[in-house]
């Protein structure tokens, strides 16, 4: 499995990916439909592993890294969809943290003020 792919490395491959088939993307109202049942599902893996219901045993084996990956994929189909670059909205997001909310917190002694140790 490759490591360290770049955000757009990463839209590219879904695109590649759904491009294959004839209905190609879901439309945006489905796909956010889809985002909330795979946060549902994360919900659930998390509330067994750190919250107080247990797996049953009937339930099948999935892992929060699994519904992590689930989310990130249909994030990406979403935006691919809407042609937006997930880096863009990543760093505009990062520039709003660092000036709009950059006194919010308290910081760690010793750290940079982009929030870096």
């Amino acid at each position: 499995m490759e490591k360290d792919k770049s955000m757009n490395q990463l839209q590219t491959e879904v695109d590649q990916y759904i491009s294959q088939f004839k209905e190609g993307y879901f439309s945006p109202l489905a796909m956010v439909a889809r985002l909330s049942e795979e946060l549902g599902e994360l919900a659930r893996e998390v509330n067994h592993y750190h919250g107080e219901k247990p797996k049953k045993s009937s339930e099948e084996e999935s892992t929060i890294e699994e519904e992590l990956g689930d989310l990130l994929f249909v994030v990406i189909c979403l935006a691919n969809s809407l042609d937006i670059s997930l880096e863009d909205a990543h760093n505009r997001v990062m520039h709003k943290f660092n000036t709009r909310d950059k006194d919010r917190w308290t910081r760690i002694e010793g750290g940079d003020e982009d929030g870096s140790n």
